[in-house]
């Protein structure tokens, strides 16, 4: 399967067949074998971005992050965690395809009601939308959140 060109820098992959015939790429921070989907062609991407450009260490980057919603168990894509180990931001990933819209704000906002992260990111790899969060109030960014200093 051929995966589009993405708005983050170029990445190497270690990928091998499953036995089922199915593409897999190592995931160095879960540091297991995964299938490769759209979406997770997008994710190795943005956390790649974030280890190699935004300064997060491996141990501060948290891949389908457990979030309760009402009793209901999510999970929240990408979080990453400042110094202090505390949810600083929640990226959420759709595969190329999928159009970043209302729904899919909502959808990282509601994960970020109980994260209470500084910062919410979603993308599609293609494009990509960045807010501060200030009380219950979001702000766009232009920037992909780096780690603090």
């Amino acid at each position: 399967m051929n995966y589009p060109t993405l708005n983050f820098p170029s990445i190497q992959l270690r990928a091998r067949r499953s036995v089922g015939g199915r593409t897999e790429v190592y995931d160095k921070v879960r540091a297991k074998w995964l299938v490769l989907t759209p979406e997770e062609w997008v994710r190795q991407h943005v956390v790649d971005f974030m280890l190699t450009q935004c300064g997060f260490l491996p141990q501060q980057i948290v891949e389908e992050y457990p979030v309760g919603i009402n009793g209901m168990s999510q999970r929240a894509d990408i979080v990453a965690l400042d110094c202090n180990a505390r949810p600083y931001v929640v990226v959420e990933c759709k595969e190329p395809g999928v159009k970043i819209c209302d729904d899919v704000l909502r959808q990282v906002v509601r994960y970020n009601s109980i994260l209470g992260c500084e910062y919410i990111v979603i993308t599609n790899g293609i494009t990509t939308y960045g807010y501060h969060r200030e009380g219950n109030s979001y702000t766009p960014i232009d920037a992909f959140p780096h780690q603090r200093a």
